[in-house]
């Protein structure tokens, strides 16, 4: 029935990539490695050339649906060309983890790739997306979970594991569902489950529900939830390669990094090495909302210039161009940057580095002059403080402390010298936590004095001007 299945749909050759080509493994390395050499930026992406094909749930999302939009086409092929061909060309690809870190997929794939010692090997997928402002994986999920679901099989095999577990977050409730409807499907279709696609290879999916606590985007707290713990990070090492869930080797790695994996190996790892600049290779699906006037979405290149993005895809900025007052480019951990950043700056990984940002999971949060942006800052602070796990003590004293300094700022009712006190508690929260839930409440809030820090004094001195006439 799967063999059936598999083999008897066909597509476009333009799209069969790797799997149809002549190219040899050296040529598509030599290709992956000159083809980006001379970019200077990306986008706008070809229609052609987008993975996520019913982002918008315009199309039949099931699998009779999935396998007109080319999911699951040779895939017993890609199972049966093995472990080190998979993580090969997710290597020539340069897929970065699409969840934040940016960490190399190839390489944090073939941590799992080494000799058995009886324990089972686990693949966890992180669906729990908690980040303010992000919401990509939830589009995947509810339309187009058939690209996961095959991604787990490859990533998997990949591996070497012999099951995936794919955590969702408990709020997202169609998305559960229509996931869970899928693998269903892919079990009864002979895609996964016992002799996964005929290719002889073996591998269970599983649904968790999580229970709407953002500390479990944390890999190891993810695993504690799963494992029917408090959701708290572990302290590392061991790392979940070694000790994950249910103390066996684990990967955890984020959906949409899992869902590309299928068109990669069809079309080649130098197919997706292609888009973007070097080191910031591939496609990504941006979020874009706040004040723009088509909130939205979208798949495009990376390294498209952040300006281009906005007013591509989003309708531009409400009130213009000009109207801008700052963009928090990768959700709600990662520092603000002005207008004056946003002209030029490109959305990758090595772009915003180098203004003291980040990509993080390419939220891209719009606020026009319109915002107070000390009080915007500070309703996230309220979000870190509430979402604290409590187990480190400069992340949860220090984030409470921040919320209340940030609190009196919004109102004007401080001293100037409390700017550089606030500053420098950031510090003391950064880095010094098991885990990134303290520096991503931390970050902002230095995105905030370092770019706003005029218009934080402005207000104190108002509200002393303020005070001293009544």
């Amino acid at each position: 029935m799967a063999g059936a299945i598999v083999r008897c749909f066909q597509i476009p050759r333009r799209q069969l990539g790797l799997l149809g080509s002549s190219l040899s493994s050296q040529q598509q390395r030599t290709l992956a490695d000159a083809a980006p050499e001379g970019k200077k930026r990306g986008g706008p992406l070809d229609d052609q050339d987008r993975i996520f094909t019913n982002l918008y749930g315009r199309h039949d999302w099931r699998l009779k649906g999935a396998l007109s939009r080319g999911d699951w086409y040779k895939t017993k092929e890609i199972i049966e060309k093995g472990a080190d061909w998979i993580i090969n060309e997710i290597k020539i690809s340069g897929l970065r983890g699409r969840g934040g870190a940016g960490f190399p997929s190839g390489m944090k794939w073939s941590f799992m790739n080494k000799p058995s010692d009886g324990r089972p090997k686990y693949l966890v997928i992180n669906g729990d997306e908690g980040e303010p402002g992000t919401c990509k994986d939830r589009e995947i999920l509810r339309h187009d979970p058939h690209k996961l679901i095959e991604g787990c099989l490859i990533a998997g095999r990949a591996m070497g594991a012999c099951a995936a577990y794919i955590y969702i977050r408990g709020e997202f409730y169609n998305e559960a569902s229509n996931t869970q409807i899928a693998i269903a499907e892919a079990y009864q279709a002979g895609l996964i489950g016992k002799n996964a696609c005929n290719s002889g290879y073996d591998f269970d999916i599983f649904v968790q529900r999580g229970a709407g606590a953002y500390i479990c985007g944390e890999e190891t707290a993810l695993i504690e939830s799963i494992e029917g713990k408090q959701g708290k990070p572990r302290l590392k090492p061991p790392f979940p390669a070694d000790v994950g869930v249910f103390g066996c080797p684990t990967t955890v790695t984020n959906v949409e990094t899992v869902a590309v994996a299928p068109t990669i190996c069809r079309r080649g790892g130098a197919w997706f090495a292609s888009f973007g600049r070097p080191r910031n290779h591939g496609t990504k699906l941006f979020n874009i909302s706040g004040h723009v006037n088509n909130p939205c979405t979208v798949e495009e290149e990376m390294s498209i210039p952040l300006k281009e993005l906005i007013e591509r895809h989003a309708g531009g900025v409400i009130g213009g161009w000009d109207n801008l007052l700052g963009v928090i480019p990768g959700g709600s951990s990662t520092p603000v940057i002005p207008k004056s950043v946003c002209d030029t700056v490109l959305l990758d990984f090595d772009d915003l580095v180098r203004v003291k940002s980040a990509l993080g999971t390419a939220a891209v949060i719009v606020m026009n002059k319109q915002t107070d942006i000390i009080k915007a800052i500070t309703r996230l602070m309220s979000f870190y403080k509430h979402e604290s796990c409590g187990q480190c003590t400069p992340c949860r004293e220090g984030i409470s402390w921040m919320y209340k300094i940030l609190k009196r700022f919004v109102d004007g009712n401080a001293e100037v010298h409390e700017i550089d006190m606030l500053w420098e508690l950031t510090k003391q929260i950064e880095m010094h936590t098991i885990c990134a839930l303290a520096d991503g409440a931390a970050w902002p809030v230095q995105g905030l004095i370092r770019h706003f820090r005029p218009e934080i004094e402005a207000r104190m001195k108002e509200h002393k001007r303020a005070a001293s006439k009544s």
